[in-house]
């Protein structure tokens, strides 16, 4: 039986208001895993320009009228997309939103005729390795590089 209070997150397309909510909610989620770097601040600074303008995409998750979760796909071009910026908020967690986050961006991404779909992490994430593999990222070795930001990459063909 689905949690009434999962039901209740419902997932929107990012606007101007949710600028605040999409920074503070990354913010929180990427110094608590990595380092926040260059790109990182650009691209929550101004989502617009650094995302949205360059054919990328952002949903948000809302529940009980308040964000509590960000999801994005950074356009690599050739259609390949990037998962980042995925993060839901302490608490949150429990309502299955990234399952739906993930689902949703997808969907973005199919739309568009993307061809393929990947993300990179990192091995302290681990519960959400299952996450991407249950909406279907398999994992594919990582190019070697001493410029590498995770140890992990994964990625589903659309």
């Amino acid at each position: 039986m689905q949690n009434p209070e999962s039901a209740a997150v419902t997932i929107v397309d990012f606007t101007p208001e949710h600028a605040a909510s999409f920074r503070e909610l990354n913010e929180e989620w990427i110094t608590r895993y990595f380092v926040m770097e260059e790109a990182d601040y650009k691209s929550l600074s101004d989502p617009q320009s650094y995302i949205l303008d360059k054919g990328g995409f952002i949903v948000m998750a809302e529940h009980n009228n308040e964000i509590v979760g960000t999801c994005a796909l950074l356009n690599e071009g050739n259609g390949v997309y990037e998962l980042a910026k995925m993060a839901v908020t302490p608490k949150a967690q429990g309502l299955k939103i990234g399952k739906k986050l993930g689902l949703a961006i997808l969907e973005k991404a199919r739309q568009v005729g993307a061809s393929k779909v990947y993300l990179v992490s990192n091995r302290t994430l681990g519960p959400a390795i299952s996450l991407y593999r249950s909406l279907g990222f398999g994992e594919v070795p990582m190019p070697p590089s001493i410029y590498a930001r995770a140890d992990i990459k994964m990625e589903i063909e659309l």
